[in-house]
């Protein structure tokens, strides 16, 4: 396991998330003074958010006026949720743990009462028999 290559994937995932989370902020406010240019950037944003980098490289050469707004929003919001982040991601996945394996469990040990199998009727009866 390489923690220093998980840490790069999982920021390069995390950049990615926060410029989507950016482009939909400049698309809102492009909705209330702009709506043409929300329309084409919206158009123009379709399907190639999934690598941010790559997404603001295409943007940078089409509008770059708009590549800089959407990387200045971006950097606000991971300023902004920089210093939360690690402890709501731990928390976040301890508390996920913790219900997987509570429904794993209660799986595991459900006993279904609504239909006995006839094998259960005879042991049950049999024990009962013989305590008399």
């Amino acid at each position: 396991m390489n923690l220093k290559q998980i840490a790069k994937d999982t920021a390069k995932t995390l950049q990615s998330y926060l410029t989507y989370q950016a482009l939909k902020t400049v698309l809102a406010q492009l909705g209330e003074t702009n709506p043409p240019l929300e329309l084409w950037l919206n158009n123009f944003s379709a399907g190639k958010v999934q690598n941010g980098e790559a997404y603001l490289e295409q943007l940078f050469q089409a509008k770059p006026d708009l590549a800089l707004r959407i990387m200045t929003v971006r950097e606000h919001i991971a300023a902004e949720v920089a210093e939360f982040l690690p402890e709501m991601l731990l928390t976040g996945i301890q508390q996920g743990n913790m219900e997987q394996r509570r429904q794993h469990l209660e799986r595991m040990t459900f006993i279904d009462t609504s239909d006995p199998s006839p094998q259960s009727e005879q042991q049950t009866s049999s024990d009962f028999n013989s305590e008399q």
